[in-house]
């Protein structure tokens, strides 16, 4: 069973993150990200481009739930923090 430093350990090495806060109960984990990585991208390709590096977690059932609430890049995250 994963922790939630683990998933935040896993999203780390699928992009350069600023800031990354994961939650979670061992199964079903809620991740904010935050990276440069996703300036240019829409919502939904800055979601594939996280899910797409865990392919092999979650097709093992490893890493059995994502939700990524929040994919910012660092501009949009500090606009979000005033």
């Amino acid at each position: 069973m994963l922790t939630p430093e683990q998933v935040k350990s896993l999203i780390e090495g699928v992009a350069a993150c600023e800031h990354v806060e994961v939650e979670g109960d061992g199964h079903h984990f809620f991740a904010v990200i935050v990276s440069s990585e996703f300036e240019g991208k829409a919502r939904l390709a800055r979601h594939r481009l996280i899910k797409d590096g865990l392919k092999a977690q979650l097709a093992s059932n490893e890493l059995h739930a994502l939700s990524i609430s929040v994919a910012a890049t660092p501009a949009e995250w500090a606009a979000k923090q005033q």
